[in-house]
């Protein structure tokens, strides 16, 4: 196992900043997940510390050796893309060994590697079968066999469910995490989806405009953004803002309840519903905040245990504990000490 780094990482395409000064760090067996929208450059930063792409300037380092002048396959690491990227024309073990016979291996040895490989992932019955006759989730499992035959110290995973429904993604998302806390090897996963990122990390690097915005545990990145970007990409709906004093004033639609709900401590204002939407166990009601603020439009997220009846065109008494709200430079968006 080993640790990954990168120090004042930059990566420049003409005059575009794909990664712009970002440094972090990963713990020894640590799944750590690089999150943000299309563009913001998790993909450039992932094949950056794969030795795919050349830095800028800064440096990568693997295990506390500064790996920049090392080729791909001498930092030890195994990468598994979006697409897969399976060979069609041969067999499901003919893909899986395809790495260790590059490497010179032995056929005995590298077959019972990947039989190993295909047990550890549930596919040793599809190891005589072409890529075309598995399904997107059986795809997906084949490619991190072959990448765990090399037995990496990094594993580099590159939005590998995005080909899969939702359906499965859910129950791949699971396999995903238990594999690797079974082989506890560190893993760095890049994705747009905030329910991947915070069902599998153990931390989350938020990444916006080749930049770190914040980098924490999931439930930290949730409930403490540092900055009005984190607090509006992470979380669904996102976390309503409202203009008060040159301030803004943020709170999660879960943390918004009927006034006769609230506790102690707790902030009213009125809510003037327009619409409501009717979500599995949720209900999210949408309309006009006023009294905490510049009238602003928010969104409420009721659970189906609360009974309280609310119809669209009446306005509401609605409350937040004082403890929930966030405040936020109007200006900067940074996050910023209460009033």
């Amino acid at each position: 196992m080993s640790t990954v780094e990168v120090r004042d990482l930059v990566k420049h395409y003409d005059k575009v900043r794909a990664v712009d000064g970002v440094s972090l760090r990963s713990a020894d067996g640590e799944y750590l997940v690089l999150l943000g929208p299309s563009g913001c450059g998790k993909t450039t930063l992932l094949r950056t510390i794969a030795g795919l792409e050349q830095p800028t300037s800064g440096q990568v380092l693997i295990g506390d050796q500064v790996v920049n002048d090392l080729p791909p396959r001498a930092r030890k690491i195994a990468m598994v893309f979006q697409s897969y990227a399976l060979y069609p024309h041969k067999t499901v073990l003919a893909n899986i060994v395809f790495p260790l016979k590059a490497e010179g291996m032995d056929k005995r040895a590298r077959e019972e590697r990947a039989r190993w490989a295909a047990g550890l992932l549930g596919i040793e019955h599809l190891l005589d079968r072409k890529p075309r006759q598995l399904s997107g989730g059986e795809r997906q499992r084949v490619a991190l066999a072959r990448a765990l035959v090399r037995q990496p110290r990094v594993f580099l995973l590159d939005e590998p469910l995005s080909n899969l429904d939702a359906k499965l993604r859910a129950s791949a998302r699971d396999e995903l995490k238990r594999f690797q806390q079974e082989i506890g090897t560190t893993t760095i996963y890049v994705t747009h989806d905030q329910t991947e990122a915070m069902g599998l990390g153990d931390r989350i690097a938020v990444l916006e405009s080749g930049t770190l915005r914040q980098i924490g545990r999931p439930i930290e990145v949730y409930d403490d953004p540092a900055d009005t970007f984190v607090a509006t990409f992470i979380g669904s709906p996102p976390m309503n803002l409202v203009p008060r004093d040159g301030r803004l004033v943020g709170f999660r639609p879960e943390h918004l309840l009927p006034l006769e709900l609230g506790a102690e401590d707790r902030v009213t204002l009125k809510l003037d519903v327009d619409r409501i939407e009717y979500l599995s166990g949720d209900r999210h009601v949408y309309g006009t905040a006023t009294g905490l603020g510049e009238p602003t439009r928010v969104i409420a997220r009721l659970p189906a245990t609360v009974l309280t009846p609310i119809e669209p065109g009446r306005t509401y008494d609605f409350s937040i504990r004082g403890e929930k709200l966030r405040y936020f430079d109007a200006a900067t968006g940074r996050r910023t000490d209460p009033p």
